[in-house]
């Protein structure tokens, strides 16, 4: 799947005060400077659609950003920011899980994890507790540019086995970097699977109502 439209479609603290055209959703989330901005420009193709900044907690309110005029991509506020006052974490914590929790137009739930890393704490508790929701969710490591390769496939696994002694099963992963393109291919690939069995499973809809 190709993007050749991405617009800002509006901005919300509460499911809401979403945009009124409700589409499918795909949502982005991560902790603070994982490159989420970055990922989300460089799959939509332009430099400053989701703006970058290297201050923790830039993001703190739910961005729709409409696609092809079809479906929303929607960039959440980040999690696990160690130098913000309780009170404002507190304040984006209630605005993640309003999201999560009551957006039923979310599809699919991409998590990015920095991929030199191993999984931090705030890594950890967040995955383990979507682990028993039903929400449907992949892994996005970024900044893939940052490693060679053998030392990045090193680090995935690692993390990867982790999460699957976690979750009881090793979970969808894609490998990224906003500055050479890896995985956008793959990513939007898979949203885009996501709409057409939506669309198949709509149409197999209205042929049992006819």
């Amino acid at each position: 799947m190709k993007i050749s439209q991405a617009t800002f479609a509006g901005s919300s603290t509460r499911t809401h005060e979403k945009p009124k055209v409700r589409l499918p959703e795909f949502a982005f989330i991560g902790r603070s400077n994982v490159g989420k901005s970055s990922l989300i420009n460089m799959l939509c193709g332009q430099r400053r659609l989701a703006l970058t900044s290297s201050t923790p907690g830039k993001t703190k309110l739910v961005n729709h950003f409409l696609i092809n005029g079809e479906w929303y991509l929607v960039d959440l506020p980040g999690y696990g920011y160690a130098k913000m006052p309780l009170k404002e974490k507190e304040k984006l914590q209630a605005v993640i899980r309003d999201y999560l929790n009551h957006s039923d137009e979310l599809v699919k739930l991409f998590v990015l994890v920095d991929c030199r890393h191993s999984l931090q704490k705030a890594d950890i508790e967040f995955i383990t507790e979507l682990g028993g929701s039903d929400i449907p969710f992949a892994i996005i490591f970024t900044k893939g540019d940052k490693m060679g390769p053998v030392a990045r496939r090193k680090q995935i696994n690692d993390n990867i086995m982790a999460l699957a002694g976690i979750l009881g099963g090793a979970p969808e992963y894609f490998e990224s970097s906003s500055q050479t393109g890896l995985g956008k291919e793959e990513i939007l690939g898979n949203i885009g699977e996501c709409l057409q069995k939506m669309k198949q499973a709509d149409a197999e809809d209205n042929e049992d109502e006819a």
